[in-house]
């Protein structure tokens, strides 16, 4: 799989994923640090990679553009602001994940929970 990593979170969680066979760039790398949401959203969807990070804005992207890519993965709630426990948590569900993120959704990691939105959200989807 490939991934775009937010600012929103560490480094660390796109090197983890790296040394677990994915491509995953962090914002940083690509100099993107103070990059616009709109500006990320751009970047990974023409490379077709999914978004990680804990910033809500992506959703409403998507729910605004009414598009089926990019993928966002969004880590909300205390529980999961450990970039460990992220990486942990992301790599530990992927393999049930990764035909979504393909076809395009919005995966949310809360405290108890993974929710599995499929994309495009809006009115007319």
């Amino acid at each position: 799989m490939k991934f775009l990593i937010d600012n929103a979170l560490s480094p660390l969680i796109a090197g983890g994923l790296r040394t677990a066979g994915h491509d995953a760039v962090h914002v940083r790398e690509y100099k993107m640090q103070a990059a616009t949401d709109a500006g990320i959203f751009t970047r990974a969807a023409s490379e077709h990679r999914a978004i990680v990070s804990a910033d809500t804005d992506f959703g409403t992207l998507l729910a605004l553009r009414q598009e089926s890519n990019p993928s966002v993965v969004l880590f909300r709630g205390r529980s999961t602001r450990s970039p460990v426990k992220q990486l942990r948590v992301l790599l530990a569900n992927l393999p049930n994940l990764e035909t979504a993120l393909k076809k395009g959704c919005v995966v949310v990691f809360d405290e108890t929970r993974v929710r599995i939105r499929p994309l495009p959200i809006g009115p007319g989807a």
